[in-house]
């Protein structure tokens, strides 16, 4: 799942139109919920025929279809202007990323909380099954239920789409999975928990679907695999911790009353709206690599692109009944440089000409310099302009490169 994940769903990404996105997505999550609905019963017939090997070596031999089709698939062919990245400088860069990108976190913050507490319902499910029906008939009916249920909702996501928006959609979403976890928590009768799950299933699909979708539309080509994995590894914490964390809270007070608390949580996490909202979607992320690279000396620039660090510096001249605006705009789009590679950032003011200041920032080596350059976009677009209306005169940039010896 880690693993595979970051590269699954770009996959669907990439084959889909942007505005076609959260029907690929909820396709997607039908797909995989169809089979969690027959599967069990399938494989349940398959271990009584053939033994429980022969379930497992079924599933292996699944997936030469899933490899045959990823392999004869041929994406339109990207022509690189920027020296490859290594594996640590490709990490970090995520990292960075994801840190100095507000949207990501508050996107990240939230579906990680919402999965702690939603995760108490299938991860005591098996329990819960035990208790109703001491038969492993039952936890597959309930299974199954859930599965065919996120089928349903997925189909129904779009029209909900279509009349509210995203952060209604998933707080609804939130809220309905949150009731049926409580009423999980009361009822022991298997018709009851089956349509329950069914409903749960339904609220499941939505609000995930919907998060996988903002995630990868928040996120640029070049780091949206990377982003999906940091993603991935927050989700599925959340749901190993909460996992664990249910587990224990119903080992000592008992199947009822963590589910209780699982659902007052899941349901609580909807006021998450009213200071952290879900960003919004339709940030332009075309590339707008529209900075001039210097006309160097060819002594000066080393042949090596991982030479480094270098200084780049950029002079404003700006009025000083403007000072005030224009430190807010340089200090954001600040936060866009460090974003996108800058490892240190700042804004000094000349002492000897008050209107005068100059941006500092500091890049690991030349070639992170130059995918700087081409990691800006289109939506980054109105930060810069806004510093530039309170500049004067042209600004004078200068790119350094450390002569200090490695």
């Amino acid at each position: 799942m880690l693993s595979s994940r970051p590269v699954g769903a770009p996959f669907c990404q990439n084959s889909s139109r942007k505005e076609d996105l959260p029907a690929a997505s909820a396709l997607n999550g039908i797909e995989f919920n169809f089979a969690r609905a027959v599967g069990p019963g399938l494989a349940g017939l398959l271990i009584a025929a053939a033994g429980a090997g022969s379930a497992f070596l079924l599933n292996a031999v699944s997936f030469i279809g899933i490899i045959l089709v990823v392999a004869r698939w041929k994406p339109a062919p990207k022509k690189r202007i920027t020296p490859p990245e290594t594996v640590r400088g490709a990490t970090v860069a995520a990292i960075r990323y994801v840190r100095y990108s507000p949207s990501i976190r508050t996107l990240l913050a939230r579906s990680g909380l919402v999965m702690f507490f939603a995760s108490g319902l299938l991860a005591l499910l098996p329990s819960l099954a035990l208790i109703v029906k001491n038969s492993p008939t039952a936890y597959g009916l309930l299974l199954g239920c859930f599965g065919l249920g996120a089928v349903l909702g997925a189909l129904l996501m779009q029209r909900a789409r279509s009349r509210w928006s995203t952060e209604a959609v998933v707080s609804g979403g939130v809220a309905i999975f949150g009731l049926t976890t409580l009423a999980a928590s009361v009822l022991r009768s298997l018709p009851a928990l089956s349509g329950v799950m069914l409903l749960a299933g339904s609220a499941w699909i939505v609000f995930l679907s919907l998060f996988n979708v903002l995630v990868l539309n928040l996120a640029p080509d070049w780091v949206r695999a990377r982003v999906l994995a940091i993603s991935t590894l927050v989700f599925q914490g959340a749901v190993a911790a909460g996992s664990a964390a249910w587990g224990a809270v119903a080992a000592r007070f008992g199947i009822g009353a963590a589910l209780l608390c699982a659902g007052v949580g899941t349901i609580a996490t909807t006021a998450l709206a009213a200071f952290l909202r879900l960003p919004d979607t339709t940030a332009d992320l075309t590339s707008w690599n529209h900075w001039r690279l210097p006309t160097t000396d060819d002594h000066a620039l080393p042949t090596d692109d991982d030479f480094g660090p270098v200084l780049v510096t950029v002079e404003y001249q700006v009025a000083a009944e403007e000072a005030a605006e224009f430190l807010a705009a340089a200090r954001q789009h600040g936060r866009i440089r460090r974003r996108d590679g800058a490892r240190r950032w700042g804004i000094f003011r000349d002492m000897e000409n008050a209107d005068k200041y100059v941006e500092t920032f500091i890049v690991a080596s030349w070639a992170e310099h130059l995918r700087q350059h081409d990691r800006l976009t289109l939506a980054d677009r109105e930060a810069e302009e806004r510093v530039q209306r309170y500049v004067r005169s042209e600004s004078k940039v200068r790119h350094l490169i450390s002569v200090a010896r490695r």
